[in-house]
């Protein structure tokens, strides 16, 4: 037995949503797809962000200002670190942090006004660095000179890893980096934190409070009192205008806030917020696996109810409210509990769901409009294939029960015509294309469904395959209709016989018309098919069309059809009769505006 329609298609449901299920799975381990999960994060992390910590880090920036008011040739002495470390303890900075890194001897005097400067309360930077080969892969660390870090100064790794698009989103993991180094020297506890860490923003460039170089240089001149009393002071490049992406810049990142800004973050400020990050634990962790596979599992089972029953513009609406809903709960929890969990696979499933299952339905819907539209379009007016090709819903196919009522339309003395002209079979042609052409067209008119020609006669029914609860009065209406476009054209022959001197053949139908429940809908083999009905009303009207010719009138109505059109049409009862094939009586009746 075949499968229903219904359970056919969720079948095709289900095998579509475990095909994109499995398609974004494995969408997910391509780098560009981690680009896409990075670039939402950027967005998602920067609307709104939480504000500046108290008591953060200041930055002392070596900029633009500082070159030009020391008008000293980059690096500068190292001397002069020394004088800016000591002021900034006197000023009573908790911790300096110098983001430079010493590696390289400069002027033993320069060395050792540094290394006199230096103590526990200093931080220099160490970078790191991997030297890639066919052979292997090189970790090279470069660390400050050891007389620096003999004065009890402790070197922290000031490197950063960027994503593959370029961005530093990730907090450096290890208790040895420049962030966690600064932490330690003040004291501070260092959370031990899962990695990968994602960078929390505070905002763009300049965010955090900077003084340049040259201001504390002499901050009782420069700065208000008590700036740098308690706080972590760290010093490094800080250009008084960041950077564009454009064109690049020393020691500045692209940031999840360049997205908006489209402005590079000096090092100095990206090594404070990630000092922050720590001290404050505002890191964000992406989601564990049993999280997004919760969330993946919502969205397959958002996308099911969506696709279940049909695909239409509530469709789409739903499908934008899930991916809204994605999105707001991945914010909503990113700023609740600093997880982020990206909404582009859900998002994305949902909508490849939605797309396709539309496409397939709107795809579908095309074809059975077609299907229907070249079925019946042989036995309906143009407007009701068009209601039923919008509907299609409207059609029982296979056949139902319904009350009908059938009219049966034939030409009397056709044998005697076809005998008149037997020698000129085209002309009879074209007669019988003449009569069914008008006598078709009115039973269109009256909303009548042709159901077949039987040579010069016309079946035809009303009330399927669209309901029409008015189906009796219009099935009299049409033969009313008919007799008269019968009467048009006997005019026209008996006008072109008297201009050609031809014979005259005068035309007349006989008309049955009988409503009772009948079995409408396609019958047939699988290969060939009828929309056509069955009864034994439609037995009856084909009986009455016949005895119509006894009755010497052109209309003969069953008893039903009388029933339902009496209020509207006058009728006169004729003497009840045995119909051929029936045992019992029927009442008969006729128009009685043409009775004769």
């Amino acid at each position: 037995m075949a499968a229903s329609p219904c359970r056919s298609r969720h079948v095709q449901v289900i095998a579509l949503v475990a095909a994109i299920l499995v398609c974004v799975i494995g969408a997910q381990r391509i780098p560009a797809w981690s680009l896409i999960d990075y670039r939402t994060f950027d967005y998602l992390s920067t609307i709104r962000p939480p504000p500046l910590p108290e008591k953060g880090p200041i930055i002392v920036a070596i900029d633009e200002p500082s070159l030009a008011e020391l008008n000293l040739q980059w690096p500068w002495p190292r001397s002069l670190h020394a004088r800016l470390v000591s002021e900034l303890r006197a000023a009573g900075a908790r911790v300096v942090a110098l983001d430079i890194i010493f590696s390289e001897p400069s002027t033993a005097e320069a060395d050792q006004a540094l290394a006199a400067a230096l103590g526990p309360d200093v931080v220099l930077a160490a970078d790191e660095s991997v030297i890639s080969s066919p052979q292997a892969d090189q970790l090279i660390t470069t660390m400050p000179l050891p007389m620096f870090t003999d004065t009890g100064a402790v070197a922290g790794i000031a490197s950063v890893a960027l994503h593959e698009d370029g961005v530093l989103r990730a907090v450096p993991g290890g208790a040895d980096s420049f962030a966690a180094t600064i932490l330690q020297a003040a004291d501070l506890a260092v959370p031990a934190l899962p990695e990968p860490l994602l960078l929390q923003s505070y905002g763009g460039p300049r965010t955090y409070p900077t003084v340049s170089y040259y201001q504390a240089l002499q901050p009782d001149v420069f700065l208000p009192e008590g700036l740098f009393s308690d706080r972590l002071v760290i010093v490094g490049l800080s250009l008084q205008n960041a950077p564009s992406i454009s064109s690049g810049g020393a020691d500045a990142f692209a940031t999840p806030a360049t997205i908006h800004n489209g402005r590079l973050t000096a090092g100095a400020e990206v090594q404070a917020t990630i000092v922050d990050n720590l001290r404050m634990n505002d890191g964000i962790v992406r989601a564990g696996p049993a999280l997004a596979t919760t969330v993946l599992l919502a969205a397959v089972a958002a996308a099911v109810l969506l696709v279940w029953r049909g695909t239409n513009w509530l469709t789409w609406c739903g499908a934008g409210l899930a991916i809204a809903l994605s999105v707001a709960g991945s914010f909503v929890l990113l700023r609740a509990a600093n997880i982020f969990i990206a909404p582009a696979s859900p998002s994305a499933l949902v909508a490849a769901v939605v797309l396709i299952q539309s496409s397939v339905d709107y795809a579908s819907e095309r074809r059975s409009r077609r299907q229907i539209t070249k079925a019946f379009s042989q036995y309906l007016s143009p407007n009701l294939v068009e209601k039923l090709a919008k509907d299609p819903e409207q059609l029982k196919l296979g056949g139902e029960k319904r009350e009908l009522t059938i009219l049966f339309c034939d030409v009397r003395g056709f044998s005697a015509i076809a005998e008149k002209l037997k020698d000129d079979p085209e002309l009879l042609t074209q007669l019988v294309n003449r009569l069914l052409t008008p006598l078709s067209n009115v039973i269109l008119e009256h909303r009548g469904t042709i159901d077949k020609y039987i040579g010069d006669c016309i079946m035809a029914f009303w009330n399927a395959p669209l309901p029409d609860p008015d189906h009796a009065r219009n099935a009299v209406s049409a033969a009313q209709a008919m007799l008269q476009a019968v009467a048009n054209l006997n005019a026209d022959l008996r006008s072109e016989a008297e201009q050609t001197d031809q014979v005259h053949l005068e035309l007349k139908v006989g008309i049955g018309i009988n409503t009772g429940d009948c079995v409408v809908g396609n019958m047939g083999s699988d290969s060939r098919f009828d929309y056509s009905a069955l009864g034994d009303a439609v037995n009856l009207a084909a009986r009455l069309e016949a005895a119509s010719k006894d009755y010497g009138v052109p209309v003969l109505l069953g008893e039903t059809t009388a029933e339902q059109v009496r209020e509207s049409v006058e009728l006169r009862e004729l003497q009840s009769t045995t119909v051929k094939g029936r045992s019992e009586l029927s009442r008969v009746f006729t128009l009685a505006s043409i009775a004769t």
